[in-house]
This record gives structure tokens, sequence and C-alpha cells, in this order.
């Protein structure tokens, strides 16, 4: 499944490959997607890399191949539409009623908790949105509430705990303190976990490895999805 925008970019370049023999420069393609900066279309492109849609030839400029396309293009399938993931994480997700928060529970009760794919803990990448499967958890480590669940990639929160693999536990609210770590949606495109510091006027997203730059952002292009309030790991 891809977003909506890195189903148009393929198609942008698909059409223009067709057309032209030639892949669209950066700018072509930024234009023709409304973005504000090149940067959003290196993590498009890096997305539909790593999900198998296009290759980068390397050692040559502009050197792009496409290699597939999504399903609703193939003939064979009877010219399904295409299915997006949404930008934003929602839906039914594992709650515990107030009450029952801090509550003395048997060992074999536990709450089902939705995992909702991956959240990039280093360069932020696309929120994946699919409803993967569910976890079981002790209702102590939640708390009242709405809650979901992401396995985390990257190495930016390892001096925070979180690594490469784990899987984070996450409240849903869209409000946060300073210094908390919280699940970020950066222009509505891009998911990341990182720490929340507000520094005057505007919000940096910090991460908690030194060879990570903060990333500083006007409020409005930041949206709260919801707050660390545990982790899961396997050994």
């Amino acid at each position: 499944m891809l977003t909506r925008k890195q189903h148009d970019l393929l198609m942008f370049i698909h059409e223009r490959m067709k057309e032209s023999g030639i892949p669209p420069s950066f700018d072509e393609m930024k234009e023709a997607l409304d973005l504000k900066s090149k940067s959003g279309i290196h993590r498009l492109i890096t997305a539909l890399e790593e999900r198998g849609f296009i290759r980068r030839l390397p050692n040559r400029a502009r050197a792009l191949e496409v290699i597939k396309l999504p399903d609703s293009m193939n003939p064979s399938l009877g010219g399904r539409r295409a299915r997006f993931e949404p930008s934003v994480i929602e839906g039914n997700l594992g709650k515990i009623p107030p009450h029952a928060a801090g509550a003395d529970n048997d060992a074999g009760h536990s709450v089902a908790i939705p995992v909702m794919g991956r959240i990039a803990a280093g360069v932020p990448i696309e929120a994946i949105q699919t409803h993967s499967h569910t976890i079981s958890v002790p209702p102590e480590m939640l708390g009242g509430g709405e809650h979901f669940a992401l396995e985390v990639r990257g190495d930016s929160m390892v001096d925070a705990g979180i690594f490469d693999g784990d899987t984070v536990l996450i409240k849903k609210q869209d409000t946060a303190g300073n210094g908390e770590i919280i699940v970020a949606l950066v222009d509505d495109e891009e998911a990341t976990l990182k720490r929340l510091r507000r520094k005057g006027e505007t919000i940096a997203l910090e991460a908690a490895n030194p060879a990570y730059e903060t990333r500083i952002f006007r409020p409005d292009r930041v949206k709260v999805q919801g707050r660390l309030v545990g982790l899961m790991r396997r050994y």
C-alpha cells in the first residue's frame, strides 16, 4: 500500500518516463506534487524505493527506474482502485476505562492493543497505518484512555532506551508536555518518535542520539499523535 503522495509521485515519474524516456527533475517533481521543499521528494523517493516500486541507479544524475506499478494498474486485477495509507493514526484503538486504571487485575487479564505499523526513530518516514496485528499488554502499563503500539525503526532514540525493533506503547492524545517523548506528525505526511521541546515560537523534535540533529518547526507543521507510555522488547 502507498500513501496518496507516494502514489502520485510514482505515477508522475512513470508518465514522464513514457513520454520522454527521462525521469523528471526534483524541481519538476516538487512542483507537480505542490511540495515546499525537495526534502519531501527525497523522502517519497526513498519510501518508493524501500517498497520496491522504483530503483535509483548509482553514479547517474536523475537516474530512476520504475520497477513496478500499484496493483490498481494491473489489468489482471480487474481495475481495482488503489488503496492508500492514511497519514493520521486513527481507528478503534485499545482502550481502558478510567476506573480500571490502577485497579488490581488478575495476571491472566490483559488488554489487546493494535499495532498500527512502524514509526521512525531516525529520519522520519511516512506513517504506516495498517492495523497489522494486536499485542496483549498488562493494564497497569497503560492507564486510562486509548492506546496503540508502533514498531520502532531506527536508532535516534537509543539514549532514551528505545532501540530498533522495540515496540512502543502510545497513549493517543493531541497535546504533550515539554520534554515528553511523542509520536509527531510533520506536515501531515511523516511520523517520527522524538522528544518534544518548545522553544519560543517554535517546536523542536529532539533525538536521543548525538548523531542526529534536532529539527525545528513552526507549530502549525507539527501535530501530536500520542505520548510514549511504555515499551516492549523481545530478547
